[in-house]
């Protein structure tokens, strides 16, 4: 089977045919008028040879002007209406010139190219002009092997710069269609590497960007482009990697006490005291693993587009009030209080479920993070077009490095104090993707020792065709 030409060979030879043909024209063309400029030259010359001879002759009739010529490379002849030779130059009388003045138009000068036997090529004119009632034709004539001999090396030097110009040309396509391909090479190469990256393990941490010489032409536009995806997938592989990672861990843990604590009743009878606790254990633990389990199921939905949601008119004070009654149970158990301005209504158009569930999520963080006997502050406020819910802690807090990652899925911030790892889960990311689904956003302000702030920010829209006579926005 043949083996396909390169895209680079391919345009080389269609640059390089190309050219060439515009180069065998352009030199043709060149030739061409050469050729004609030589004659135009050529038969210039011979009227303004023939012109004080055909005056003389046409003032004297008597003197024999033309025999009495003999100048070199130029042949005289004076002829008669009907062709035939009346006089003739020296160097004719010898050997005249052979031609017939059948088919020439002797109403005007006329130029042609005559091959005489005995001087070759010649350049030929005949010049009428009348004296008295007379027609009389000069005939001048000039050899051209000078103009020929001119016309053959121009046409040799054609020749020769021809196939050199293509071979010039070939090499600068090669060149250039190479330097230009370049960016595409480098493309095929780098995605290569991602293409190693994502399927084989061991290959390099990180991703280098492509150069781009020209980021203004088209091929540097798309070397940039082919960048910005490179480090979207570069960073969506890493975050793959730690996720896949973190899940692993964090799914591990919840298994491993599962199967201990089913090794341990199994291995041995046991009271009913000791079945209960095991279960009791067990029973967490499968807890613990359905929220993780949950947790990516609505993060896969909301990576697809697919978060289901149901807009309804809700009450978003009282949505955080129920929230705060939930978390209430655990706040007490560490005589931890939750301080809510919550008086004013606000009316929302979105999904309750969801949002419930977003304000859980910063409650419960709250309360877990934050050391007994502390407070939990909740704001919510109108403030041009948007609602700001606030939830205020006193916890450890969180330092300025970590805060741009801790919506990350399970992401870790490292608490020397504590001397713990303390796990972000996937708390946060749920709700920031729930907060990104109804059209908000999520700010955290955080300082180590001062606790943390979280506010999210959700539109007030005002709902379209919903025919239920619903809430809008004020």
């Amino acid at each position: 089977m043949k083996r396909p030409r390169s895209l680079r060979f391919r345009m080389m030879v269609l640059f390089s045919a190309v050219v060439g043909v515009l180069l065998a024209c352009s030199y043709l063309g060149f030739y061409l008028l050469l050729k004609g400029e030589v004659r135009v030259q050529l038969d210039r010359q011979l009227l303004e040879t023939s012109k004080p001879l055909v005056a003389d002759l046409m003032r004297n009739d008597v003197e024999q002007d033309v025999n009495k010529l003999d100048l070199p490379d130029r042949y005289f002849e004076l002829l008669d209406s009907s062709g035939n030779v009346l006089q003739q130059s020296i160097n004719l009388q010898n050997r005249p010139l052979e031609f017939r003045t059948q088919g020439w138009d002797l109403s005007k000068a006329t130029f042609r190219t005559i091959q005489d036997p005995s001087r070759g090529r010649l350049r030929l004119g005949l010049i009428p002009f009348q004296r008295g009632d007379q027609t009389f034709v000069q005939a001048v004539a000039i050899p051209t092997a000078g103009t020929n001999a001119v016309l053959e090396s121009f046409g040799r030097i054609i020749l020769f710069l021809l196939p050199l110009s293509l071979l010039v040309t070939a090499a600068i396509s090669a060149w250039y269609t190479g330097r230009s391909l370049a960016p595409v090479s480098a493309l095929t190469l780098h995605a290569a590497q991602m293409s190693e990256r994502a399927t084989k393990s061991g290959q390099p941490e990180f991703w280098t960007p492509l150069l781009v010489a020209h980021p203004q032409d088209e091929l540097g536009r798309l070397a940039e482009t082919f960048n910005r995806l490179f480090a979207q997938i570069d960073s969506a592989l890493r975050q793959m990697r730690q996720f896949v990672s973190d899940a692993s861990h964090e799914l591990r843990t919840p298994l491993s006490v599962l199967q201990g604590e089913t090794e341990l009743v199994l291995s041995a009878p046991r009271s009913v005291d000791e079945y209960q606790k095991t279960l009791r254990i067990m029973d967490g633990e499968l807890k613990k693993l359905t929220l993780i389990i949950e947790g990516l199921f609505t993060l896969s939905m909301a990576d697809a587009g697919q978060l289901r949601i149901t807009k309804e008119p809700v009450y978003l004070n009282e949505v955080v009030e129920e929230a705060c009654v939930l978390v209430a149970p655990r706040a007490r158990a560490k005589d931890i209080a939750i301080d809510r301005a919550l008086k004013d209504e606000v009316d929302y158009w979105g999904d309750e479920t969801l949002l419930r569930q977003l304000f859980l999520i910063f409650l419960e963080n709250a309360v877990k993070y934050s050391p007994p006997h502390t407070r939990v502050r909740v704001d919510m406020m109108r403030e041009n077009g948007v609602v700001k819910t606030l939830f205020q802690d006193q916890g450890r807090g969180i330092s300025s490095e970590h805060q741009s990652r801790i919506f990350e899925r399970f992401y870790r911030v490292l608490q020397p104090e504590a001397g713990e790892a303390q796990s972000g889960g996937l708390g946060l990311a749920i709700a920031q993707a729930i907060a990104r689904s109804q059209g908000g956003s999520i700010q955290c302000q955080s300082a180590p020792g001062r606790g943390s702030t979280f506010t999210v920010t959700l539109p007030l829209v005002q709902p379209v065709g919903n025919g239920s006579g619903g809430l809008h926005s004020a």
